[in-house]
């Protein structure tokens, strides 16, 4: 069935489209009519734009919403540097702290952090780029045991986030309203818009990659046609939904700290207003999920397997055409029925950075259990780095009897590709204590020399 069965029920009201131009009121005719900003907002509202890309941006690429609230964002006392934070050894941009090396990474599952909330808990533990350029990634762990405070929200100066929960699930309210996000289930909460995330279920652990530059798109179909893949009518947004905790004036009222990420730094400020205070908006500009289970599978129905991009859920493009910055691909529940083929992925050496997470079951390609890919590991191949099946993986594969089988049931792994050659932090390598340190020689030491020269069979020689 291609809809996950989730153990947590759906608590909100979405509506559905990828890209869309939607539009939500939570009190009726809070939205204008016929214009974006009248001189008397309905209500007494303020209208406020939002823009995540520029003005003159092509009108297929252009981001924006109108939010209709009760206090305009601007209305706040000076940031000031975090006392503490996440990001004080992790800075991407010092490179003291980025180690860019060839070796393949795996790390076990990374530790539960009871606490934490989800701001204090993200770990930084590979990365590219510069933020301030608006260009590159951020690849991060995350592990909370505690929810946000009601009174605080988080923003990122810096890029989209993409969250891919693993473990226990996230009620994340946003300034456009509210996104319950379960492992099986992606959210993107894009640069600027502002969030709290609350902990239903307990403790969570999972992962997320931050998009420095441009905005996540669903790939290109071609040939396949006009469906497939991830279909635009799954991606859900939320719909409106405010608070009226303020006072008088903007400078009257309960205290709430607002938290920005800016230049992998982290600044505060105490505003006397809530910030999720958004009766209404319309755009094309705001947080989406998704549910893995929706995703339509490709694959080959005659020979060879085909290239992991067929997998791809999202993708952010670069300026080189069928170049990613980052791709988000995922390797869910498939029948195999290629015929005189090795089924599981070959063996590969790319261009692209591959950064992979487990988030249930055993991928096909590696073995599971104690010092294998397991649910909350990853694995890194940097660029140019050979990887491939582990020696057990290879010769069962090889030897198995080709008939039709599902593989991956009640399993989904997925990759963080990019372009980019990628430099692993500090705490990636050393502090979390998770690096698998036989990874290759355990994966690749023992795969078998099967090769024999064919006897009676002349070499051709390379020589004049």
């Amino acid at each position: 069935m291609p809809v996950t069965a989730f153990v947590f029920d759906e608590r909100y009201k979405y509506q559905n489209g990828f890209g869309s131009y939607l539009e939500t009121e939570a009190i009726s005719s809070a939205l204008p009519i016929g214009q974006n900003s009248p001189q008397k907002p309905p209500y007494g509202l303020y209208a406020e734009k939002l823009s995540g890309t520029a003005f003159t941006a092509p009108r297929h690429e252009n981001k924006q919403s109108w939010l209709y609230r009760i206090l305009p964002s601007c209305a706040h006392p000076p940031f000031a540097p975090a006392a503490d934070g996440p990001f004080k050894s992790e800075k991407p941009t010092d490179p003291a702290k980025l180690k860019y090396i060839p070796n393949q990474l795996r790390w076990d599952p990374f530790d539960h952090d009871d606490q934490t909330d989800f701001v204090s808990g993200l770990h930084l533990v590979a990365g590219a780029g510069d933020p301030t350029l608006k260009q590159g990634i951020g690849m991060y762990i995350y592990a909370a045991g505690r929810s946000m405070h009601v009174d605080s929200a988080f923003y990122s100066a810096d890029g989209d986030l993409l969250i891919v929960p693993q473990d226990g699930v996230l009620d994340i309210r946003t300034e456009l309203g509210w996104l319950l996000v379960r492992p099986m289930e992606i959210c993107v909460i894009p640069r600027g818009i502002k969030y709290q995330v609350h902990l239903p279920s307990g403790p969570v652990r999972g992962y997320a990659l931050e998009l420095y530059q441009g905005h996540f798109a669903l790939p290109e179909l071609g040939p396949i046609g006009s469906n497939c893949l991830a279909n635009a009518r799954d991606f859900q947004a939320p719909v409106a939904s405010f608070n009226e905790d303020c006072g008088a004036t903007a400078s009257e009222g309960p205290t709430y700290t607002i938290t920005v990420k800016f230049n992998n730094s982290l600044f505060q400020t105490k505003q006397a207003h809530t910030p999720f205070d958004v009766v209404a908006w319309h755009g094309n500009y705001y947080p989406y999920k998704y549910d893995l289970g929706r995703f339509n599978t490709i694959g080959s129905i005659s020979f060879d397997h085909p290239d992991p991009s067929i997998f791809t859920v999202l993708s952010a493009p670069s300026d080189r055409p069928g170049t990613a910055v980052a791709d988000f691909v995922i390797f869910p529940p498939r029948w195999l029925v290629a015929e005189d083929t090795f089924r599981p992925p070959w063996y590969h050496r790319n261009t692209m950075s591959e950064f992979m997470g487990l988030i249930a079951g055993e991928y096909d390609a590696k073995k599971g259990g104690r010092g294998g890919f397991m649910p909350g590991g990853a694995s890194l191949h940097n660029v140019m780095s050979g990887h491939g099946p582990d020696a057990k993986s290879f010769e069962g594969a090889s030897n198995a009897e080709l008939k039709p089988a599902l593989v991956g049931k009640g399993s989904c792994a997925f990759m963080f590709e990019s372009c980019l050659m990628v430099g692993v932090t500090e705490w990636g390598l050393k502090m979390c204590k998770k690096v698998q340190e036989g990874y290759s020689e355990e994966s690749w030491g023992g795969v078998q020399v099967h090769w024999k020269m064919p006897e009676g069979v002349k070499l051709n020689t390379h020589l004049l």
